[in-house]
């Protein structure tokens, strides 16, 4: 369905996650495309969490679009550590953000999910109508839960109050600005501080969790975020949408690329005691490319950029 409402360079658009690396993609997107009245707050200042402080801000700062890029993430470690934060805090940043733009009359919300929600034994490549046909993966069941009462929340509201609230699913996102944490980080970023410690301390051997044998699809960062604004520009419905390249890689071979991008020479080892995840996890991204959107950044450029940005910003990173 073609978008309802069209932002334009004055609107007052809020980005929640600005910080983050969709929301600082979105952000920068944002400023390239000439919008210029971005509101952004701090978690200090605004906890997303506490209901009645999103409804007075909403009331005080009036947003007439927002970017629902907000989460707390992490990769398969801390998912599986920490289920009962991985719920509440996306549960409750989700509702109270969705809830607070329908009663401050908020034009028109994306609200950014993830892969992870689709059922871990669902045909492959996720469709979209794979949603809640089936049981997510174990390892990350509280944050897909999570993940996917927001997405249907926002499309309960379209249904019983005629709301523009749309909602999207990136497949994993990379790039600058990534989380570089070894337990809390997800594979690209992992991978590249592994290999780079490797390759600086001389070491032999990188050792990697899992079989190397599970697929995965990587989108650079600046892709989501370009996606993100066609489709606030482009699109309106009930319907999530997904937001991929169409090309997928083992995780040997994702590592196989960072050891050369990064340089290491040693050996590649699998831990086959630690889990693997999900084996595959593939999106049906042929609706947004309908519409006329399609990713722009090669994976082994994206990997280079990102890794250049790790090495240049190493102390910021490595804490």
């Amino acid at each position: 369905m073609i978008s309802r409402e069209k932002m334009d360079k004055h609107s007052k658009i809020y980005v929640a996650g600005h910080t983050g690396l969709v929301g600082s993609a979105i952000v920068r997107e944002l400023k390239r495309q000439g919008y210029n009245s971005l509101l952004m707050i701090s978690h200090d200042a605004l906890d997303l969490r506490n209901q009645q402080a999103v409804n007075d801000w909403f009331k005080k700062e009036r947003p007439e679009y927002v970017f629902l890029a907000a989460a707390t993430v992490g990769g398969v470690v801390v998912n599986d550590r920490f289920p009962g934060t991985f719920f509440y805090d996306n549960v409750a940043i989700g509702v109270n953000v969705i809830h607070a733009a329908y009663e401050s009359g908020v034009k028109k919300l994306l609200y950014l999910g993830s892969n992870c929600i689709y059922p871990r034994e669902a045909p492959q490549p996720y469709s979209e109508e794979s949603l809640l046909k089936g049981l997510p993966e174990k390892t990350n069941e509280a944050y897909a839960i999570a993940k996917i009462a927001c997405v249907k929340m926002c499309e309960f509201y379209n249904r019983q109050y005629g709301t523009d609230f749309i909602s999207c699913m990136p497949c994993n996102a990379y790039g600058p600005g990534d989380n570089f944490d070894p337990e809390g980080s997800h594979v690209v970023p992992a991978l590249i501080r592994k290999f780079y410690e490797a390759k600086e301390t001389g070491a032999s051997k990188v050792v990697m969790w899992g079989t190397g044998k599970p697929y995965r699809e990587f989108i650079y960062i600046d892709d989501i975020a370009k996606a993100a604004v066609f489709l606030m520009k482009e699109y309106s419905g009930n319907e999530p949408i997904n937001i991929g390249t169409g090309t997928e890689f083992t995780i040997g071979e994702l590592a196989e690329i960072i050891k050369c991008v990064v340089g290491f020479e040693g050996e590649v080892v699998h831990d086959t005691s630690k889990p693997d995840g999900m084996p595959k996890k593939l999106l049906d991204s042929s609706k947004i490319f309908a519409l006329g959107w399609k990713p722009e950044t090669d994976f082994e450029t994206g990997i280079r950029i990102t890794y250049e940005d790790f090495v240049k910003n190493e102390k910021k990173y490595i804490k």
